[in-house]
């Protein structure tokens, strides 16, 4: 177990996101983006009512930042700084990121927390992906992938739980872990959870030509149901 201060996780609700609390093994936030018009995870697209369950189940308060659907750089840096500025104040000393190798990514979070008197920590960075996949199979997590990036990714991986048998399929040239972007997941289940997070597929939808996404619900009165 890593030794921490108080440590605010930067949170997804994917895989990685879990992997990171995994091996920290307690965390006393988890902050979240997501988009006001559609209460949907930022990028992931997934409804902030089930990542609210999703922490509910790990024990861990929720800090969702709210954003306009298409915030620019500069709109995306001052609220996140204010909401840097929140942690500060409910004394937080660090924030965790699941980043694994992306150096341009975690040079650029380094700079923004550089003066905010957060720590930036990296507890999965420089680990070997395909363990990593591996091993929150091993542990017990179960996760669905909600989005594909249609140029790395065919969308017949959308919707598929992240198990042996996707990892098998996954292409040579896709990272298990998605760490480039090629996929991304919603963990509903695992040893860390004190209930699952029931929900439905009732669709999917395309944004931006490029990304699809599967659309979830909490209730599961659908065809599909976790």
């Amino acid at each position: 177990m890593i030794p921490m201060n108080k440590v605010c996780l930067s949170w997804s609700g994917g895989r990685d996101s879990m992997m990171m609390l995994d091996k920290i093994g307690t965390a006393h936030g988890l902050l979240t983006t997501f988009q006001k018009a559609s209460s949907t995870m930022m990028m992931h697209e997934v409804p902030l009512d089930l990542v609210k369950i999703q922490a509910e189940a790990l024990g861990i308060p929720l800090y969702p930042v709210s954003f306009e659907d298409t915030p620019t750089n500069k709109q995306y840096e001052e609220t996140m700084g204010t909401a840097v500025h929140g942690l500060l104040h409910e004394g937080f000393t660090e924030m965790a990121f699941g980043d694994l190798f992306l150096e341009e990514i975690r040079n650029y979070r380094e700079k923004q927390l550089e003066s905010s008197g957060l720590k930036p920590v990296f507890p999965l960075w420089g680990e070997d992906t395909k363990s990593l996949s591996e091993r929150f199979i091993q542990r017990g997590y179960r996760a669905i992938i909600v989005c594909v990036d249609g140029e790395q990714l065919d969308s017949s991986f959308l919707g598929r739980e992240y198990d042996e048998t996707f990892l098998q399929d996954l292409p040579e040239h896709v990272d298990p872990c998605g760490e480039n972007g090629e996929f991304h997941s919603f963990v509903f289940d695992g040893p860390r959870f004190a209930f699952p997070v029931r929900f439905s597929v009732v669709g999917s939808f395309r944004k931006w030509d490029r990304f699809e996404y599967v659309q979830l619900k909490k209730d599961t009165q659908s065809t599909s149901s976790f």
